[in-house]
């Protein structure tokens, strides 16, 4: 059983990624669907597909993105705040994420933002991960 269902559906897009693979599935939740949406927005994964039921569970089948020169348009992507420790910043204190070139996704009261997006609309929240 696997206690952070986001850090492994981070750890299995990192390891694609790495491997070359073009789509991998990951197990489907509302939350993994609004952080999918905010990668997508961003243009770090191609899209996302919701398959059918298997056994009643539902799976999302995420396209991956490369450029021409097949390195993948995810470097780097880390879970930040952890079952055991979450990490809650206000507005005034969410970073930038490598001098803004790289983005925060926030899960806040208003949904899934970007760091960017959070500081605009003025509300902090959790630090999901942080990708580059």
């Amino acid at each position: 059983m696997i206690t952070d269902q986001i850090a492994d559906m981070l750890t299995r897009i990192r390891n694609a990624h790495m491997a070359k693979h073009p789509t991998v599935s990951v197990a489907a939740s509302n939350t993994k669907k609004s952080i999918l949406g905010v990668l997508e927005s961003e243009g770090y994964i191609a899209g996302v597909e919701e398959l059918e039921e298997t056994a009643n569970k539902k799976q999302f089948k995420i396209k991956l993105r490369y450029d021409r020169r097949g390195e993948p348009a995810i470097r780097d992507i880390n879970r930040l705040s952890k079952p055991g420790r979450r990490v809650y910043l206000n507005k005034d204190s969410i970073p930038q994420n490598k001098g803004g070139l790289g983005i925060y996704v926030v899960s806040t009261s208003k949904g899934m933002l970007t760091d960017r997006q959070a500081r605009e609309q003025g509300v902090g929240g959790e630090l999901i991960c942080s990708v580059f």
